[in-house]
């Protein structure tokens, strides 16, 4: 049995730039430990997106669920609404991961600027529309990598072909 391979699939799946994002939040809502680890809660205040195919506004009234778990990795779970340019609604759900050297990360809990390249933060976004000019959103797997600033995360996201 050691000795079969399992054949691989012939397509190899491709990043294609989908938009960048300017996510606007608050500071952290400390909720305490939970059996999850430390819950935050950060509320989403607005921000914009720009692609060759999707551009508009960030609308206020999401947040990102997070807990920071015991080995330092945050969880974040953030819901939210975009707003294209033509007044079409995109619900966002945006699964992640974020973590570093301790440093790093507390460096960042601090609010002070780090370079995205000293940490992980990536994310995977599942996109919600009835407008038809964007349904194909519906049926799109994407990644995203993120930069965590003092007052705004910016994401940038890539359909995977």
């Amino acid at each position: 049995m050691e000795d079969e391979k399992i054949p691989r699939v012939s397509v190899t799946p491709e990043l294609r730039f989908l938009y960048a994002s300017r996510i606007e939040i608050q500071s952290p809502l400390q909720v305490g430990r939970s059996p999850y680890g430390q819950r935050r809660i950060i509320h989403i205040t607005g921000g914009s997106f720009f692609g060759p195919q999707v551009c508009g506004t960030v609308l206020t009234g999401g947040a990102d669920w997070q807990f920071v778990r015991s080995d330092g990795v945050t969880e974040l779970e953030a819901r939210y609404t975009l707003k294209t340019d033509d007044g079409a609604l995109i619900s966002i759900v945006n699964w992640g991961l974020r973590h570093g050297p301790q440093e790093i990360m507390e460096r960042l809990m601090a609010g002070e600027p780090v370079d995205p390249v000293e940490y992980y933060f990536r994310t995977t976004p599942k996109f919600e529309t009835g407008t038809g000019k964007y349904s194909w959103l519906n049926k799109t797997v994407a990644v995203g990598v993120g930069e965590r600033r003092a007052n705004e995360v910016l994401i940038t996201v890539y359909e995977v072909t």
